[in-house]
């Protein structure tokens, strides 16, 4: 028989609280796994204009994240991406992502979808150390 999985909640008041029945974060089998983050402000609630300033502010909360188990997004092995308009705004979105990373760059997958009031969401996969 087998040992059950074990999952440790992550949350921090640094990045945006759930909207609803979710953490912001969760680590199980070596890995930190992150909600889908938007773009507001933790500390105002506000939502920036254009998504390039969307999509920093997200990555800032997944940092946030992140850093709550020493983590970077030099550890990020996984990003998942949903914008509100796919052609439009990929040149200035994706721009705005190679500010916060490196190469070696994670894998990443980015679609198009219908998001509630906002440009940008994005969740990430990062390994934990020693793994």
């Amino acid at each position: 028989m087998s040992e059950p999985t074990v999952k440790q909640a992550v949350h921090t008041p640094t990045a945006p609280r759930p909207a609803g029945a979710y953490s912001q974060g969760v680590v199980a089998g070596g890995f930190l796994y992150t909600a889908g983050f938007g773009p507001q402000d933790p500390a105002t609630g506000e939502t920036p204009n254009g998504v390039a300033a969307q999509t920093a502010q997200v990555l800032r909360n997944i940092g946030a994240v992140l850093a709550e188990h020493g983590l970077t997004m030099r550890d990020v092995v996984k990003v998942t991406a949903h914008l509100q308009h796919l052609q439009r705004d990929f040149p200035e979105y994706d721009a705005a992502y190679r500010a916060f990373f490196a190469e070696p760059y994670p894998v990443r997958t980015t679609v198009g979808s219908d998001l509630m009031n906002i440009l940008v969401e994005i969740d990430v996969v990062a390994v934990l150390p020693g793994r």
